[in-house]
């Protein structure tokens, strides 16, 4: 199963550098989270890997070929995404949506197969989103919705699966699960999480950026440190270990926030 790289990845729009080159990878079969402050470039780095996004400089290499030379469709049969501007407006029912997810796989306006239908099946089956197959998306609470779009992304059968903030809107029963299931898939996955606990638990490592560039990279018990998170995110926070898996854990109250000219920030 390939893994990601990115060999010193930049996006500049209107001579605004947003990141700026970006050495990362993301090794087979490894989820590895992004984190950072509001604008440090997270999704930016994300759209590269959909490719809703060019590059200014750099690459990015799946199983060392650059995504570039490849066509779009080749692409989407190997990389799935959940954005943060997905959105279903229209009418369809949830399994209609799921099964958008096969769509690079089919030729035209190519029918399902019975394999289609099966992993499409077992997609929402996983998400817990089986008995709603035949309900209208529109009328489906956040969370649901979450856990049809993350369905459909599975129903493609990625090699890659690239995730922003996809426990967004989900309740922590679905938190944990998904997380699990992210974690036993086997699959290469890059994702977003603004919960520093939730990135320790889910990835296998985490790169961390602030103001576009990389400032640490590796295991979370590794990276998440007091000194790292209050110099990057302006918070003093203590780090314990959960007693049964040793995942760091990070504490804070209110009045260990740092102080700025404007108040207190998180």
């Amino acid at each position: 199963m390939p893994g990601l790289r990115f060999d010193d990845l930049s996006v500049t729009v209107d001579h605004h550098t947003i990141v700026r080159e970006l050495r990362l990878d993301v090794p087979d079969g490894a989820v590895v989270g992004l984190v950072g402050p509001n604008g440090s470039g997270k999704s930016t780095v994300l759209r590269c890997v959909y490719r809703a996004l060019a590059p200014s400089g750099g690459a990015v290499l799946l199983d060392s070929s650059d995504l570039a030379t490849m066509s779009l469709r080749d692409s989407a049969r190997r990389i799935a995404a959940l954005t943060q501007e997905n959105s279903v407006d229209l009418d369809f029912t949830v399994a209609e949506v799921v099964a958008l997810g096969r769509t690079p796989h089919l030729a035209g306006n190519q029918p399902l197969g019975p394999r289609d239908r099966a992993l499409c099946d077992e997609a929402m089956a996983r998400l817990d989103v089986l008995h709603l197959a035949e309900r209208s998306v529109l009328s489906l609470s956040g969370g649901e919705r979450q856990r049809v779009l993350i369905a459909r992304a599975l129903a493609q059968e990625p090699e890659v699966l690239v995730l922003d903030e996809p426990t967004n809107h989900l309740d922590l029963r679905h938190q944990v699960e998904l997380l699990s299931l992210l974690r036993g898939a086997g699959r290469t996955a890059l994702v977003v999480v603004h919960d520093l606990n939730l990135a320790a638990i889910a990835c296998d490592r985490l790169g961390v950026l602030s103001g576009g560039a990389l400032v640490a990279s590796g295991p979370p018990a590794h990276v998440l440190t007091p000194e790292l998170v209050r110099a990057v995110f302006g918070v003093a926070m203590t780090v314990v270990h959960h007693p049964e898996t040793g995942v760091p854990q990070l504490l804070h109250s209110l009045s260990t926030m740092e102080e700025s000219p404007d108040g207190p920030r998180s």
